[in-house]
């Protein structure tokens, strides 16, 4: 299988398993276009059905098609900001840099 079809089986089985809670990390990398909003829709699903969903991501792109209501910026394993979806467009302009 290629990598963008075991993140869908990955999600796929979120959606099987129905847990209260999913981790899903870095679910977005490597994915094309259409295989990143087919995630984000089932994520969008399961979080529907009443899961919590956690995403870990270094990009903005799956937030394109998923609307967080917390975003945390990580530097060396710690959170060191807190906020809205506005956090993570900050991050993609300005970098790291700015959090450390």
């Amino acid at each position: 299988f290629s990598g963008g079809e075991r993140k869908r089986f990955e999600v796929l089985q979120a959606l099987v398993l129905k847990p209260k809670f999913a981790i899903f990390d870095e679910i977005d990398s490597g994915l094309d276009v259409d295989a990143l909003r087919d995630i984000a829709r089932q994520i969008k699903q399961l979080a529907q059905k009443g899961a919590g969903v956690l995403i870990v991501t270094h990009y903005q792109r799956i937030l394109k098609h998923l609307t967080p209501n917390q975003v945390h910026v990580m530097v060396s394993g710690k959170i060191v900001k807190s906020g809205g979806p506005d956090l993570a467009a900050r991050l993609e302009e300005e970098g790291y840099r700015s959090f450390r």
